[in-house]
């Protein structure tokens, strides 16, 4: 029986922040991509993904489902058995951020939702040569339009409370793998170079030509990174 691997988006994204992904890991797991907007609660956002999916799980989070991977690491550590952290920020919020982000939600209840991602976010998160694709600027905008105004709100208010996930690094005890884009500006290089050397059984792998929404920007780098890694461990 193959091991569930349950892949948790970032911030206005969906599923299809994995659709590459879901139909290249079929051969080493069964993949599911859990919801992130069912609560504005970090910790019952976590419950209620650990509510369902039963058993034990490998998960694999992106930004925002990164940062829901350390609460899921905090709720049931014995349940997860692999972990993949693409693209994320194990620290507290920054001022800037909080100031970033609730602008971001006033501008969405202000009616400009659609530029929030269209004119601002994605150029912010996609290395330049891929912010140049069309497809992949359709997609990124239709995953915001489908999370919408209300599930964005959840999203921002859950994350911004987060705690310091600093002291839960040393205490990761399943096997980790870590990848980021080497021009992710949002989440840089040297956060996953920190978690690297502060969790026990990791891997780093660094993607060339790209920034923060891995999966879509890369996937194939991406993909074999995770296969390599998953099937020595």
């Amino acid at each position: 029986m193959a091991e569930k691997l349950i892949m948790i988006p970032g911030t206005l994204c969906d599923d299809s922040l994995f659709k590459y992904q879901k139909k290249d890991l079929t051969d080493v797991a069964d993949c599911y991509v859990a919801s992130t907007c069912s609560s504005n609660s970090l910790k019952q956002v976590a419950k209620n993904i650990l509510n369902t999916y039963s058993g034990d799980l490998s998960i694999m989070g992106l930004s925002y489902g990164g940062i829901i991977a350390f609460e899921l690491l905090r709720q049931a550590p014995d349940r997860i058995k692999k972990l993949i952290l693409l693209d994320t920020n194990y620290k507290k919020p920054s001022e800037q951020t909080k100031i970033n982000l609730q602008r971001f939600v006033g501008m969405a209840y202000l009616g400009e939702f659609k530029e929030v991602t269209s004119n601002i976010l994605i150029d912010a998160m996609l290395h330049p040569k891929n912010a140049q694709k069309k497809e992949l600027r359709d997609t990124i905008l239709d995953m915001a339009i489908n999370v919408g105004i209300d599930g964005f709100f959840n999203q921002v208010k859950a994350q911004l409370g987060r705690p310091d996930s600093t002291k839960d690094l040393q205490n990761i005890k399943c096997p980790t793998l870590i990848i980021t884009g080497r021009e992710d500006t949002i989440c840089p290089v040297q956060l996953h170079e920190e978690m690297a050397d502060a969790i026990p059984i990791s891997a780093l792998k660094i993607i060339e030509e790209c920034g923060h929404l891995s999966t879509l920007e890369q996937p194939r780098s991406v993909n074999k990174a995770i296969i390599d890694w998953w099937n020595k461990n």
